[in-house]
């Protein structure tokens, strides 16, 4: 083998696959925000949500759920050196989407599972309270001098986050027919009855 085929082919062992989550893309950098609202304590389950959905974009979701583990760095030391790069990435993703004082308490994780399992730990398993914030929140809400579409919007959002937070029927028999349809009764009736007194007579 010639010294540039050795060398065309250490290139071509270089270059990442863009399929490969440990492909970094050119506009991904430690500064990126990946979602439009930050955990602040109160908000985990549609924070969660949107971390999810943008880390699954991102191929980097298994780097919190634990199913991308490191390599041996004694046997594998620059699969190790890539895994590190993208894992130390992803933490920085995580930090720069939660509010400052909450980040001031896991900057110093050594990995990004660490910070979202202890992210975890921390606000999901205080569900309850959240609950029930947000089913007060559902009762009280109302058109008011809002538009129809703003109402619907936010009352969306609400029963988005509450429904983050419960765990429906898995089974294949009718049990999620009956829940979905008796979910769909209960969120027509509180978007009747948080209309504008105009609409009554509908």
């Amino acid at each position: 083998m010639t010294i540039s085929q050795e060398s065309s082919k250490q290139k071509d062992e270089s270059v990442i696959d863009t399929s490969s989550p440990y492909f970094i893309h050119s506009s991904d950098h430690p500064g990126l925000v990946l979602v439009s609202k930050r955990l602040n304590g109160d908000n985990y389950g549609m924070w969660y949500r949107s971390m999810i959905i943008a880390l699954i974009a991102k191929n980097k979701i298994g780097f919190v759920d634990g199913t991308i583990e490191p390599p041996f760095a004694s046997k594998k030391p620059m699969d190790f050196a890539l895994w590190v790069r993208c894992d130390k990435m992803v933490l920085s993703w995580l930090l720069n989407s939660v509010e400052p004082d909450l980040a001031d308490g896991v900057v110093y994780a050594e990995t990004s599972r660490e910070v979202w399992e202890d992210l975890h730990d921390r606000f999901s398993q205080g569900n309850a309270p959240r609950i029930f914030q947000i089913k007060k929140a559902i009762e009280s809400h109302s058109q008011g001098s809002t538009s129809v579409s703003a109402y619907y919007t936010k009352l969306k959002s609400l029963w988005d986050e509450l429904s983050s937070y419960q765990n429906p029927p898995t089974c294949s028999c009718g049990g999620m027919k009956v829940f979905n349809d008796q979910q769909d009764q209960d969120r027509i009736m509180q978007f009747l009855m948080g209309l504008h007194e105009n609409f009554g007579p509908i």
